[in-house]
């Protein structure tokens, strides 16, 4: 009988996924509720990883989501999804990517169904993010990267 060697097989599974931190603000509440609903949205994301033990990594997705009726602020939500995941058998160049964006892809379903349901239980028309591309956003973070590497050789 042969033996096979599973060291070098890439592996990827989702221990946890999980809430980290979630606020929901309305500053300007009961006021903004007699005003006309024709609001602004600002988004901004990040994401964050932190290297555990044994091959798991910890990726949170951080997104705050400040919606405006012209300059009076409606409301504030901001979430950090977080996710435990067992990554093995990836070399260097393949781990960016996963951690960068395969993992926040994952993470993003999540954190879009908690800010939708906070927004409809504070009083406001539910708020559905569109998709986004965690490997463009992956892509134009190593382009910034390399370009401000490259402008401190120059210097």
């Amino acid at each position: 009988m042969a033996e096979t060697n599973n060291a070098g097989e890439k592996q990827f599974a989702i221990q946890k996924i999980y809430t980290k931190d979630i606020s929901f603000e309305t500053p300007n509440s009961p006021k903004v509720f007699t005003q006309k609903w024709e609001p602004s949205l600002d988004l901004n994301l990040g994401t964050n990883v932190e290297n555990l033990e044994n091959s798991m990594y910890e990726v949170s997705l951080s997104i705050t989501a400040t919606v405006k009726i012209g300059d009076t602020i409606a409301y504030l939500v901001e979430i950090k999804q977080a996710g435990i995941f067992a990554i093995a058998g990836f070399n260097d160049q393949e781990m960016g990517p996963m951690l960068g964006s395969f993992c926040p892809n994952i993470l993003f379903p999540y954190a879009r169904e908690a800010i939708s349901d906070l927004v409809t239980k504070g009083g406001f028309p539910q708020l559905i993010l569109a998709p986004v591309n965690f490997d463009a956003l992956y892509m134009q973070h190593l382009q910034q990267n390399q370009q401000s590497a490259e402008g401190k050789t120059l210097n």
